[in-house]
Parts: C-alpha cells; structure tokens; sequence
C-alpha cells in the first residue's frame, strides 16, 4: 500500500514536483525498497531499546531511572517512525513483512495499530496545506507564547496526555499520536494488550518488571514530549501552512546526529522530502535531500540545523494585552 499526496491546498503558487530534478534511473533508485535494510532497521531499533535499558536492569536507581525516561522516547519514536513507512509500503519490498512486522514489533508495542494508523495518515498527505488536514489540531496554533508552551509540556511530562490517549485507544481509536485518530475497534486493542502482556511477561521472567514500568511510564511521559516536538518542528509556524507545496507547509531539519537520535530517528527529520515523494523509503531520504539541495529545488526554503532552532519559530512572545 502506498500513500499518495494529492495537492489540493489552498493557497496559490507554483508546486514542485520533485521529479522535475531526478533521471529516471535516480528515481527509482530512490525508491527500491530492501528487505534487508528494513530488517536491519527494526532490529537496530530494538537493540538500542535493550541497550538503553541495561544500565537500568543491572543498576535500578533513580539516575538510571531518568536516563531511560530521556533515551527510551527517541526508541520508542523510532518504532512508531517505522510503522509510518510500513502503513506507506515503503519499509519491506515485501507487503506481507510491511502488515505483519509494521504491526507487531512496531505498532503495538507502542499502542498503536498499523491499518486505522495508515488510514488517518493517507488524510493527512492528501489534504496537507488544507484546512481539512486532519493534522491540523496539533500544530495550527504554532506559534504560541512560552506560557502555552510550558502547560503542554507539563501536561505530556505529568502523564495527562499520555493517560488521554490510553483512554482513546481503550475506546477504540488509534493513531493519535502520530496521525489523525481514527476508529479501529476493538481487535487491535487486544492485540495491543497482547504485546504488553508479552513485554510485561519478559520483565518478569527476568526478575526485572521495572523494565516494563519505565517502557510504559517513558510512553506516558516524555515520549508525549518527544511526539509533540516531532509535530511541530514537521509542520508547526512554516511559511504558509495552507499552500499547497510542501516547501511552503512543510519543515526538514537536519539536525546534528545526537539530536536526530533523541528526537528524529530513522530519518523521520527529512519530512520535507518525505512529503515531496512518499514512495521514498526512511532510508533513502538522506540522499533525496542532497540531490534536492544540489540542483536547486530547496533554494527558496531556509535550512534549519537543530531543533533548537524549531523551538525559536513555534515559541513566540506573548500576546499583547487587548
């Protein structure tokens, strides 16, 4: 299944096409799907989640407790990043790898489902740079003042909006943390509950079960942060959010690797190119930008180094009083 854009936005202007710029054997190249650099993919991922967690499994304690709740987001964000490109068909060549891995070592672990996920997200490319973008709630109002900021912030590191979403997918939605929630019953919600008895089980047999406290208490807590910063720097106080070229309604920051691993792992930062050419896989979007770059295509788009720099354009001073 590949998601597709349709430009449809609502402001005026000429759209790139990005094929404009590539021979057609740069094209395809570009978009060859490889098994073996999606497997490498998803296993890197879950190494670096055990890696993470050993210093808190041989050493339980408060400092190796904060260390996971600042590392396991970025993880836990990488499995959702790889989801993303599963529900686009973009991960595996293989469609069955992309529905079954996509789902049970990426989705679920991570309270989400892959099918309603896909569906959501396919919205969200065919009406970026509309107001019908079901996106839209969590970065139209970007730029907000430091007052704002810092009550979202303190509502994704208390728990609230962790616990929210929980409720949601109890409910059954799913795919509110990273695309526009959609209805999804009850069948992924056992699934769901399945991979975390699963996670769960492990801690236990091992003699470790605050390794599942501090996976779930990361997904309540900092991982709402980590999401949050991820959905504005992608789309949040862009140039025009409701024009049509991505160049306009859309942000890549090509931030310094350490960045990129806490915040925007498995190349999820180049969400320019990815809204330019979806069929493009995570792990060629890289190259896609320095091509891009190199014959002129970004000139008009200025170029953000760091996530810092994000925080600068969607933190803005406070309102005047009326």
């Amino acid at each position: 299944m590949l998601i597709e854009r349709t430009a449809t936005g609502e402001g005026s202007g000429a759209v790139l096409d990005a094929r404009d710029y590539l021979q057609a054997d740069e094209l395809a190249a570009l978009c060859k799907r490889s098994d073996l650099r999606a497997w490498l993919l998803v296993t890197a991922n879950w190494a670096s989640i055990a890696a993470v967690l050993t210093p808190l499994a041989l050493a339980p304690g408060p400092l190796t407790v904060l260390l996971a709740l600042l590392l396991l987001p970025g993880r836990q964000l990488g499995l959702a990043v790889l989801m993303h490109e599963a529900g686009h068909g973009t991960l595996f060549a293989s469609s069955r790898l992309n529905r079954l891995v996509g789902q049970w070592l990426c989705a679920l672990p991570v309270f989400n489902d892959l099918p309603s996920y896909a569906a959501g997200h396919r919205e969200h490319h065919r009406k970026a740079g509309t107001r019908d973008d079901p996106d839209l709630p969590n970065y139209a109002a970007y730029p907000v003042d430091r007052a704002s900021f810092r009550r979202k912030v303190l509502r994704d590191l208390s728990g609230r909006t962790g616990l929210r979403l929980l409720a949601a997918v109890a409910r059954g939605a799913a795919g509110g943390v990273t695309a526009g929630a959609t209805r999804a019953g009850t069948r992924p919600f056992r699934q769901m509950l399945l991979v975390q008895a699963v996670l769960l089980a492990l801690a236990l047999l091992s003699g470790l079960p605050w390794l599942y406290a501090a996976w779930l208490g990361s997904f309540l807590t900092t991982f709402m942060l980590v999401i949050r910063l991820r959905q504005v720097a992608e789309h949040a106080a862009v140039p025009d959010l409701y024009h049509p070229d991505p160049r306009q309604n859309t942000r890549t920051v090509d931030a310094p690797w350490w960045q990129r691993w806490l915040l925007a792992p498995n190349g999820v930062n180049f969400h320019l190119e990815h809204h330019l050419l979806p069929r493009v896989p995570c792990y060629r979007l890289r190259r896609f930008h320095r091509l891009l770059r190199e014959r002129g295509a970004l000139d008009s788009v200025p170029a953000t180094r760091s996530y810092g720099a994000v925080l600068s354009a969607v933190i803005g001073p406070a309102p005047a009083p009326a």
